[in-house]
């Protein structure tokens, strides 16, 4: 296969949009976007122009869009007709929803194609890669060892992983395991500094430790616990403390912690090197310069790890934070650490991060939770409501406009608000 160059704005920012923040070389609109903040058969790379080219399979995936329990009368659906605008509208290949209301009745929706070039259907609830949506699932394993009495939230990083965060402005005898959680470490991004300059790069493995080191040769943002700065770095550290306090892998953890007590049947922490995304599934594309979408469905998440390697489907998101919030993975002391918010910056409006969790306001009105994620191939973005109401959306490109990155957001706050 060609190795294409693909930019900082498409490949180096993309991997740091794991943590939907405005970030060096994507769209300024990034300070909107909302952190809710990564395949059977491999598919071969095809660029294919940034404009919905889909109407003729869009509207096959539209007449098979169901919903558990939907009839498919003429009633006006301004959900459905939601997530078929993002996709005309702003040009996604595909999308594809998840809308559970008051008292659990479950509709699963698509809209657009599953493959560019195709006429084939996006698969209803199919799996996407969930990134940064990981960093909720590492934090639960954190809280529980905290309720275990494994770990002390306001304990120095030190206590668990001696001698291992040291750098100019870094000690990890002074960062505590609740900034980690909550980013207010002051670590630097790694994901700013990967060198990752080509599509062949997206097959490289990278060791947890690789990832660290990148951030720990640059200098601490902030001294521990004056800001607040979203990090992928947080959660590489959070999960070699998981490995070292329990004395197993992360994966294993997530999987026996939080996956498998959830009962969530299409979600998994990929193995070391595994990068096809396992069940049905629509393909993914990242922009390039070009305005071309390349096909990124397979390759290797490792440089998510603990920060945003996992896949998932929009429902098993749904039911995760639902049962998280319900307090079904861990005590409710837990829980309430969980949900102590700090304002944030270079988000919407009104958005407020916790440990792994963040909270934002409805324009209906109240406060959705929830986390999201991007990846090379898909963007995800979602809330749970007190009152048991939740939607996740997966969409399956990176955006390359303000209007694309705003517009995820706005259907999941019209979705929220829709529905009773």
């Amino acid at each position: 296969m060609s190795v294409r160059r693909l930019s900082g704005r498409h490949v180096a920012a993309a991997v740091t949009a794991f943590a939907l923040l405005a970030a060096a070389g994507q769209p300024a609109a990034a300070a909107v976007r909302h952190p809710l903040a990564q395949p059977p058969s491999v598919q071969p790379s095809q660029s294919q122009p940034l404009q919905n080219q889909s109407t003729p399979a869009q509207s096959q995936a539209q007449a098979q869009a169901q919903a558990r329990g939907q009839g498919q009368g003429a009633v006006k659906d301004p959900v459905l007709d939601g997530l078929r605008g993002i996709v005309a509208e702003d040009g996604w290949p595909g999308a594809l929803a998840s809308v559970e209301a008051r008292g659990g009745r479950t509709r699963d929706l698509v809209a657009g194609v599953a493959q560019l070039g195709t006429h084939r259907a996006v698969p209803v609830d199919g799996q996407v890669r969930i990134g940064s949506n990981t960093k909720t699932f590492v934090s639960v394993v954190v809280l529980q060892l905290v309720a275990e009495k494994k770990v002390v939230l306001d304990a120095p990083v030190e206590t668990y992983l001696p001698g291992l965060l040291r750098g100019d402005g870094i000690d990890g005898r002074k960062i505590t395991v609740r900034q980690l959680l909550q980013h207010t470490s002051g670590l630097p991004n790694y994901t700013d500094y990967l060198a990752l300059e080509n599509e062949s790069d997206l097959h490289r493995y990278f060791e947890p430790r690789d990832l660290l080191d990148a951030a720990l040769a640059h200098p601490a943002v902030f001294a521990p616990g004056t800001s607040w700065s979203y990090s992928n770095t947080n959660y590489v550290v959070a999960g070699l403390l998981v490995e070292k306090v329990t004395g197993r892998p992360i994966i294993e953890q997530v999987t026996e912690r939080v996956i498998e007590r959830a009962g969530l049947k299409h979600t998994y922490f990929p193995p070391v090197g595994e990068e096809v995304i396992r069940e049905r599934h629509p393909n993914g594309y990242t922009p390039e310069d070009s305005g071309k979408l390349l096909d990124v469905t397979d390759l290797d998440p490792s440089w998510g790890w603990a920060a945003g390697q996992m896949v998932a489907t929009p429902s098993d998101l749904n039911e995760f934070f639902t049962a998280l919030l319900n307090g079904k993975l861990m005590p409710a002391a837990q829980l309430a650490e969980m949900k102590k918010t700090v304002e944030t910056t270079d988000f919407i409006p009104g958005a407020r991060y916790g440990l792994g969790l963040m909270s934002f306001p409805l324009t209906c009105g109240g406060l959705a939770w929830g986390h999201g994620g991007d990846i090379p191939g898909y963007e995800t973005r979602g809330g749970v409501t007190g009152d048991g109401r939740a939607v996740q959306v997966a969409v399956t490109s990176l955006p390359s406009t303000e209007e694309q990155a705003n517009g995820v957001m706005e259907f999941v706050d019209m979705a929220l608000c829709a529905t009773k």
